[in-house]
């Protein structure tokens, strides 16, 4: 349903030349969850929003690579076609709930609209109540005529994630939904979009940076860094521990039952106007040999559907 394929972003910068996204790679088949995973700064919401070119004009140019949404180029789409796509085949969860909901229209207003635009001949009140029941809103009746500063956090999700999937759209794209939940509240908003997935059949492109999310809902695993995608493959390969070392260091942070100390990874994300030669991740990396500071990896299909960038992959053979 969706591919991206050597996608670079620039920041248009009175003399100064940023590129934040400079080889993003990545697919997402209908019926499927593919997570984007990484450290701030790697690129992640930028590939997102450029999905349907909703990255502003005046401060991003896409500058080279392809979006492909059930084999359209997006790109090569004049932004009248693009905006048609919007809603309708791709939706939108972002972070804060709280600025996706217009603070002033009540809730049951502005499902409704939604329904209007993309669904008009089923723009009922009987249908904006049923999303907010397939998403778990307690008391649909009462919760249509309310503001959204009257709802909890988890309930203002529940009510993106009801006008996200109002148009019936085939792929759905959640940047870190759950970051401003508690715990008990996130589980219960990722069960609900897992749920969706398995009764739509849409696809689900999730944003997240916690590693043990991905572990539990991805088909497919896609890590960023830097801008660049150095792995994307099967949930287990990336999470084996087997493939690049960025991949690993993440894994290797995520806190287990019984682990007195936290593991980190050494330095930070490189900023984006900084220039590394060879490959990004090579100062932090503890496994660089010689051409790590000079040549670019290539993204290399290691085994079937399992793409790497590194160099210790092309030169080991594995």
């Amino acid at each position: 349903m969706l591919e991206i394929r050597n996608l670079g972003i620039e920041l248009l910068s009175p003399g100064r030349i940023i590129k934040p996204v400079t080889d993003s790679f990545l697919e997402v088949a209908s019926g499927e969850i593919v997570c984007v995973v990484g450290e701030s700064g790697c690129g992640k919401s930028l590939t997102a929003l450029a999905i349907t070119r909703l990255l502003p004009e005046n401060q991003f140019r896409i500058t080279h690579g392809k979006i492909l949404i059930n084999g359209m180029d997006i790109l090569s789409l004049p932004i009248q076609e693009v905006k048609k796509l919007r809603g309708r085949t791709v939706s939108y969860i972002f972070q804060e709930p709280g600025s996706t909901l217009n603070p002033v229209l009540r809730i049951g207003t502005q499902i409704m609209e939604m329904l209007k635009i993309h669904r008009p001949s089923e723009a009922t009140t009987a249908e904006v109540l049923r999303l907010l029941a397939l998403v778990g809103v307690p008391e649909p009746e009462l919760r249509v005529k309310q503001y959204p500063h009257q709802l909890s956090g988890g309930l203002k999700q529940r009510v993106a994630i009801a006008m996200a999937i109002a148009s019936k759209p085939q792929l759905l794209i959640a940047d870190e939904p759950t970051t401003a939940l508690d715990v008990t509240i996130q589980a219960e908003v990722l069960g609900l979009l897992e749920s969706m997935v398995e009764q739509t059949d849409m696809g689900l492109l999730l944003i997240t940076h916690n590693l043990a999310i991905a572990e539990n809902m991805a088909h497919r695993i896609a890590v960023l860094y830097a801008g660049q995608t150095v792995e994307f493959g099967p949930a287990e390969k990336v999470l084996s521990g087997q493939g690049h070392p960025y991949s690993k260091a993440l894994y290797l942070t995520m806190p287990r039952a019984g682990q007195l100390t936290l593991q980190s990874i050494p330095g930070s994300v490189p900023g984006t106007d900084v220039v590394i030669t060879g490959c990004k991740f090579h100062p932090r990396c503890p496994f660089k040999i010689q051409c790590c500071s000079d040549i670019e990896p290539e993204l290399t299909e290691v085994s079937r559907g399992w793409f790497i960038r590194c160099h210790l992959f092309k030169k080991q053979g594995l």
